[in-house]
């Protein structure tokens, strides 16, 4: 009984997130975030990594400074990577974020184009396709993977150099940003 109650709530979450995904998709963006913020509070940082995860990664889509589009990308695959080394707990919430990280790491190069950053921008790219056979031959699997052909196409007329250093490979920061979130 107490699992129904944990699984209905789990299932409340995700319908939140998913209508303040509808209204950022209608355009309201600073309403959006509003929401997303309240939301994000709610679920706190230690919260279930799928939410978080998908929060975090529609929340970047709000924003309108890129670096701030990036560390909410961030935010999210920290949360999906908090899940899948959770060992044989975490399993079955894995498998489900396992077919989001082509996605993460499609919206990161997305983001370090944005900043002038190509290296990074190679890098989560080639992560992107490596995680590929995770996804469906649905509508979902193929959108991902022409947005994903798209941006190589784009990156690939960039110059190799550019990048300014950073923590790990791809260049990004060691761990999420913490900015008061």
């Amino acid at each position: 009984m107490a699992q129904q109650r944990e699984q209905a709530a789990d299932d409340a979450m995700m319908t939140r997130i998913g209508q303040v995904v509808m209204l950022a998709h209608a355009g309201d963006r600073e309403e959006a975030r509003d929401r997303f913020l309240g939301l994000w509070a709610e679920i706190g940082e230690y919260g279930d990594p799928l939410h978080r995860c998908t929060l975090a990664h529609y929340m970047a889509d709000t924003q309108d400074d890129p670096d701030d589009e990036l560390a909410w990308d961030l935010r999210a695959l920290s949360a999906a990577d908090s899940r899948t080394r959770g060992g044989a707990a975490a399993h079955e919430g894995s498998l489900a974020l396992r077919s989001l990280y082509p996605k993460l790491h499609l919206s990161l190069a997305a983001d370090y184009v944005k900043l002038g950053r190509p290296g990074a921008a190679r890098s989560h790219l080639a992560r992107a396709r490596a995680g590929l056979g995770a996804l469906g031959d649905d509508g979902h699997g193929q959108g991902v993977r022409a947005e994903l052909a798209r941006l190589e196409q784009r990156v690939a007329a960039l110059p190799e150099d550019g990048d300014e250093g950073g923590g790990r490979p791809g260049g990004e920061p060691l761990g999420p940003p913490r900015r008061g979130f």
